[in-house]
């Protein structure tokens, strides 16, 4: 069960009588990373009462014998082994170190003991390849790091990968995407065992929100796993990825591998871990998403560029995709960048070397005339406060008026709009300013 889902699936087992539901116990290996590792130990491990949060208790157990070396060369001390998790009614692999590397026979032999014995297994980011050489993913659906899901599915194909979502709950076995999921995934936990105001305290005491929406598509790449370079697919995923501005369908994809379409849809998901069709319209909403951050190029022209057969079609594989609308993904992008930045037009450098100028005389503690450059066509700008600063008729600093969002497919620079001296003078005399003419915002 996925994230967005209202109902958390029920617990298929009763805990055995030693264990305890309020017991967590972290599984950690030498060489996983220290950000994964330390998410559970700051969710479970610290008592934050205080704050209207039920206390865990937590064991932080060696998952092999050997020294437990993380990030930057630490080495990590675990007061326990792996008998602890007998007494654990949740168990979490945050990380392991390597999805190439089979994890150690005793570690799995002791996390199928506990699903066995009713405990809740969650795996945190690579921690689902631990989960799935246990065989608790067999026939379930689960997620991991976008990166290394291909890589999962294909190893795992009785797994069902979802990389889409940040994380999924089916029940006694729960899986993360990357990283920063590891704490959607907690929080969850914590909403399921001790509701919504719980877990918005504990969300508050961490400095997160409390749910995010969407999941792991805005961060998806066009990579592919390192696998299929020498698979006989890799031409044509290849040749897909360099026409996508091409209208073409997975027929036609499956025609170039002299395939039929259902062995092609079966290669092709064995190969990806994810279904042809899926990929394709992916791919296809990447490079929309690319081109709205780094081209002036409408929506339309977008959808015409990315193989899209209408703008409609775009529209609602971006919203679906990416939690939000091409124009609005794009205002939002420009927003972040006030500067300018690969959304600038590459021929307007004049406009967006004098915003530079602008910007960086912008200091409280200087106050001086910026003259214009030969055939600059703004005035020369007095610093606020400076002496012969205008400050309007009641001798009060004028308001502000900021320029609104620029359009989509027009550059952010737009918005600030050079004035001529005419109309800069018809301003100071009190006269209305034209339609265009804009002032531009002060600090």
């Amino acid at each position: 069960m996925s994230q967005d889902s209202t109902t958390v699936p029920e617990t298929s087992r009763k805990l055995s009588g030693r264990r305890r539901r309020e017991i967590v116990a972290v599984l950690l290996f030498s060489g996983g990373p220290i950000f994964e590792s330390s998410i559970p130990l700051s969710v479970f491990g610290i008592d934050r009462q205080d704050a209207g949060v039920p206390r865990y208790r937590l064991l932080v157990c060696a998952g092999e014998d050997v020294p437990l070396r993380t990030t930057g060369g630490l080495e990590l001390t675990a007061p326990y082994g792996l008998e602890a998790l007998s007494r654990a009614g949740t168990v979490v692999v945050p990380a392991w170190r390597s999805i190439t590397q089979p994890p150690p026979a005793a570690a799995l032999d002791a996390l199928r003991r506990a699903h066995e014995e009713g405990a809740r297994i969650v795996g945190l980011c690579t921690g689902a390849f631990v989960l799935a050489a246990a065989g608790l993913l067999d026939g379930r659906p689960a997620t991991t790091h976008w990166m290394y899901a291909p890589t999962l599915a294909k190893r795992y194909p009785s797994v069902h990968v979802d990389p889409r979502e940040l994380f999924v709950d089916d029940g006694d076995v729960l899986t993360s995407a990357g990283t920063a999921a590891g704490i959607d995934l907690c929080l969850h936990i914590v909403r399921t065992d001790h509701g919504a105001d719980a877990a918005g305290a504990l969300a508050r005491r961490l400095v997160v929100p409390p749910r995010r929406s969407g999941g792991q598509e805005r961060y998806l790449d066009r990579s592919l796993p390192e696998e299929i370079g020498a698979d006989p697919l890799a031409e044509v995923v290849a040749w897909a990825l360099e026409h996508l501005h091409e209208q073409f369908d997975v027929e036609a994809l499956a025609a170039r591998a002299y395939m039929s379409r259902r062995t092609f849809d079966r290669r092709f998901r064995s190969l990806t871990g994810s279904a042809p069709l899926q990929w394709l319209i992916t791919q296809r909403v990447l490079q929309a998403q690319r081109l709205l951050e780094t081209s002036d190029y409408s929506v339309d022209e977008v959808a015409g560029r990315c193989g899209f057969r209408s703008p409609v079609a775009l529209r609602g594989h971006f919203r679906r995709q990416l939690g939000s609308s091409p124009a609005a993904y794009r205002a939002a992008y420009r927003a972040r960048r006030p500067q300018g930045g690969p959304a600038e037009r590459p021929d307007r450098p004049d406009r967006l070397e004098r915003l530079e100028r602008l910007e960086r005389a912008d200091r409280p503690d200087r106050a001086e005339v910026i003259e214009p450059r030969v055939g600059d066509h703004s005035l020369p700008l007095r610093r606020p406060g400076a002496p012969g600063a205008s400050t309007g008729h009641s001798g009060h600093p004028p308001h502000h008026h900021h320029a609104p969002h620029p359009e989509p497919g027009k550059p952010e620079s737009d918005a600030y709009a050079p004035r001529l001296p005419e109309q800069a003078a018809g301003r100071a005399q009190g006269r209305p300013s034209l339609p265009g003419q804009r002032e531009r915002p002060v600090g």
